[in-house]
C-alpha cells in the first residue's frame, strides 16, 4: 500500500523523523532487531505544502538507518545538473555539443525541438517514451559520427556550454567520498562528455565516482568513429560495465536519485533490500506532481538544490 505523499518545506527532517519514531517502536518490543527486519512506518505527519519539495513515506524501512545509503544511484542530466541556467533551460550532456559544423549541429538542434517535448510529456506512457528516447539517441549518434565530431570540440564544447551542477552536489559527492559510499551515475547520454563536464565544472575528481554510459571510440586523428556499449540506457544491464555493476552489486541498500519516473528502473537488475527514491520534479510541475509524489519517497520541486539530499545522507551514514 502507497502511503499519502507528504509536502514539507525541509523533506529530509520529516524523513528522519519518521525513521526514528518507527525505530523506537520497534524498539520498545525488540531491543536488538536484526538488521535485515522490515516494518511498515506507523506514523504520518501532517504538514504544509511547499514551492520547494514534498515526500511520500516508504512502505519499510530497514532496522538499521545507517544502513540505507550504502549505493547510490543518480542520473546525471536534471538530476545532478540544474534544469535551469540563467533564466534558460540549461543544456544537456547531448545538447551542448557543438561539432564545427553548422550543417549537423542545425540537424542535431531540429531532433532536439522534435523529441524533447515527448521526454518531459507527463502523458506519453513510458514504454512507448522509451522507444522514442531510444530512437532520438541513436539519430544523433549517427550524426555525431557522420559529421566527424572530434574530441577537442567537445571540450570546447563544454567550456562554453550553458550547464551547471545544483547547488550541493559538490557537498553530497564529499559527503559520500569520506564515508566511502560509492555512487554510479548513469546517463543515455555520453561517458566522455559528462566526465569533461566533471573535469571543467568541478575542477576535481572523485574516487567513489563511475560514469555508467555510451562511450566514444575516437580514431588517431580524434575523431569519432563508434560508440561502445547500447544506445539505450539501462543500468541493470548484464551486457553493462562488469567493474561498475560489480562496484554495488554487494550492497544491498539504494540511495536512487532521478529526475524522471522512468529513472526508478535505474536499479533494476541490482541486488538491494531497501531503496529511498529522490525525485526532482522541474518542469511540468502541476501536471505530473501527483504521479511524482506516488513515484518518489522525496521529491523536489523547481529545480531545488541538493543540500536535502547531503542532510539525509549525513544522518543515516554518521
Amino acid at each position: 500500500m502507497t502511503s499519502p505523499p507528504l509536502l514539507s518545506p525541509s523533506p529530509c527532517p520529516l524523513l528522519l523523523h519518521l525513521l526514528r519514531r518507527s525505530l523506537s517502536l520497534r524498539r520498545r518490543d525488540h531491543p536488538h532487531p536484526p538488521f535485515r527486519r522490515r516494518f511498515r512506518l506507523p506514523l504520518l505527519l501532517p504538514v504544509a505544502m511547499s514551492s520547494s519539495s514534498s515526500t511520500t513515506v516508504p512502505d519499510s524501512v530497514v532496522a538499521d538507518p545507517g544502513a540505507l545509503a550504502r549505493k547510490v544511484i543518480a542520473d546525471f542530466d536534471g538530476t545532478l545538473t540544474r534544469y535551469w541556467y540563467d533564466g534558460a533551460r540549461g543544456q544537456t550532456s547531448h545538447g551542448l555539443l557543438r561539432q564545427g559544423n553548422d550543417e549537423y549541429d542545425a540537424k542535431r538542434e531540429a531532433l532536439y525541438e522534435h523529441y524533447h517535448p515527448i521526454e518531459i510529456c507527463p502523458d506519453i506512457p513510458l514504454q512507448e517514451k522509451a522507444k522514442l528516447m531510444e530512437e532520438w539517441w541513436g539519430k544523433t549518434h549517427g550524426l555525431l559520427i557522420e559529421g566527424g565530431l572530434t574530441y577537442e570540440a567537445i571540450k570546447k564544447s563544454v567550456a562554453d556550454a550553458a550547464i551547471a551542477f545544483r547547488d550541493g552536489v559538490v557537498e553530497m559527492f564529499e559527503v559520500l567520498e569520506e564515508r566511502d559510499i560509492p555512487v554510479l551515475v548513469f546517463s543515455a547520454g555520453l561517458a566522455d562528455i559528462i566526465e569533461e563536464v566533471f573535469r571543467q565544472k568541478l575542477h576535481r575528481s572523485f574516487k567513489n565516482i563511475k560514469i555508467v554510459s555510451n562511450r566514444m571510440v575516437f580514431n588517431e586523428d580524434g575523431r569519432l568513429v563508434a560508440f561502445k556499449a547500447p544506445v539505450h540506457d539501462n543500468p541493470g544491464d548484464p551486457n553493462g560495465s562488469i567493474d561498475d555493476y560489480s562496484m554495488v552489486k554487494k550492497r544491498t541498500n539504494v540511495l536512487l536519485l532521478g529526475d524522471h519516473i522512468g529513472d526508478l528502473g535505474m536499479s533494476d537488475g541490482l541486488n538491494y533490500e531497501n531503496r529511498i527514491a529522490v525525485g526532482f520534479l522541474n518542469t511540468n510541475v502541476e501536471k505530473s506532481l501527483k504521479d511524482y509524489s506516488e513515484a518518489f519517497d522525496i521529491l523536489y520541486l523547481n529545480d531545488a538544490p541538493m543540500r536535502g539530499v547531503v542532510e539525509l545522507v549525513s544522518e543515516l551514514c554518521p
